[in-house]
């Protein structure tokens, strides 16, 4: 198999769809709450991306053995498992190697944190299961846009902000003897979640145009996605709509005070945004435009987590 076998069976590059709210959420951290545990962002770090791994190689797995029972003898894709020769066996060994790390790190930030941890962790890992596995994984209906881009968009950015401000008064989960308590600050919540918005709808939007450009050969292997249901034509418009609400989000950030005055340039990366939007809508090609999602996301991720580090810098 070799590295570049593993590299391309865990789809090593596109794990910036998790570094990005990791990135974001440090910085959140550092603007709002002025600290950060750097030995808990470490923790979580390493089980997030070990989990990430799993959770694509996990989809590359059952994709593959999905593929051979259609095409049988006749197969000659793309799978990193049948193009880097790597076997059944190697294949699940990778992902149980995966997730053990990932589940001994999150316990390991659990002991050093509280129970909230584990249970929004537990609840991560359980959809990254069924998200690609099962009798119907979540990625084969109309709401893989929505849970990819909702736990990976927000909920890594809210585990990496409670990493370091886990003993302060907003959220938390406890066991004393039998009496269970738990605290979650609503108002501190929704000021995250309307801080990640624009990730999510990043995050979203590569699944969306992944799917809008597979649309036939998904429908080949009995995998129908939203882009089945609504069409082509109002995926795209859609494809579109998720764009600007991540804009939306930036502007209300702003002028809340959630966010630094200097996220309101970010909003000027709709321009670039906006022709990338027009030649997936042209030519929806996978090998041609589905990188412009791709490309879309990395723009507006770093350009929003920049004009957070610039504001920080000018307080």
């Amino acid at each position: 198999m070799g590295i570049k076998g593993f590299i391309k069976y865990v789809e090593l590059p596109t794990k910036i769809a998790s570094v990005t709210p990791f990135m974001l959420g440090i910085l959140f951290t550092l603007f709002r709450y002025q600290k950060l545990d750097t030995a808990n962002l470490l923790i979580m770090f390493i089980s997030m991306i070990c989990f990430d791994m799993a959770t694509t190689a996990i989809n590359n797995y059952y994709d593959y053995k999905n593929e051979l029972k259609h095409f049988k003898d006749n197969y000659d894709g793309n799978n990193p498992m049948f193009i880097f020769n790597i076997s059944k066996k190697k294949g699940s060994f990778i992902i149980l190697t995966l997730v053990a790390v990932a589940i001994f790190f999150g316990i390991l930030l659990t002991v050093r944190t509280n129970l909230l941890v584990l249970a929004i962790g537990a609840l991560c890992f359980f959809m990254g299961i069924i998200y690609t596995f099962g009798p119907v994984p979540i990625s084969r209906t109309p709401f893989g846009e929505a849970f990819s881009g909702f736990f990976m968009g927000f909920f890594i950015t809210f585990l990496t902000v409670y990493s370091s401000i886990y003993n302060e008064d907003f959220f938390g989960v406890y066991l004393n003897g039998y009496i269970l308590t738990a605290k979650f600050d609503l108002l501190e919540g929704l000021i995250i979640l309307l801080i990640s918005m624009p990730l999510v709808a990043g995050i979203a939007n590569i699944m969306l145009a992944n799917n809008i450009c597979d649309l036939e050969d998904d429908i080949k292997v009995n995998r129908f996605t939203l882009t089945y249901y609504i069409g082509r034509e109002k995926a795209l418009r859609l494809y579109r709509y998720i764009y600007y609400s991540a804009y939306v989000c930036m502007f209300l950030g702003v002028f809340t005070r959630v966010l630094p005055v200097s996220c309101i340039f970010a909003i000027l990366t709709v321009i670039v945004i906006n022709k990338n939007i027009d030649k997936l809508e042209k030519n929806p090609v996978k090998s041609e435009t589905f990188v412009t999602a791709v490309q879309n996301f990395t723009l507006l991720g770093f350009t929003y987590i920049l004009c957070i580090l610039i504001g920080m810098i000018l307080m």
